[in-house]
């Protein structure tokens, strides 16, 4: 059995709202397409991205920093694209364009 390290990578929550459902489930949605692990760490505090109401408990509102830990074959492409919802808004951009 092969172990595969942990990855880290920091994201700032930047949604007016902070995360609330919506944006969680997105989270889960794209962690479980992955072969890994996925959990969300605030203030050395882990929950798993499997768990919408653990996630909730983060309150992680506008400007929270929260690091983004993986382990598995698909760690990597999975954190790229957990970012990239971050770094999009969730695709907020998109929705209040379709609006």
């Amino acid at each position: 059995m092969s172990t595969h390290p942990v990855i880290t990578r920091e994201v700032t929550v930047n949604l007016e709202a902070g995360l609330h459902m919506r944006p969680i489930s997105q989270i889960k949605q794209v962690a479980q397409k992955y072969d890994c692990q996925v959990n969300i760490r605030k203030d050395g505090r882990a929950v798993s991205s499997q768990n919408m109401m653990e996630m909730l408990t983060l309150v992680a509102v506008q400007g929270t920093r929260l690091w983004l830990e993986a382990s598995g074959p698909q760690a990597e492409v999975a954190l790229d694209e957990l970012v990239q919802l971050f770094e999009t808004d969730f695709g907020a951009e998109l929705e209040a364009e379709a609006g």
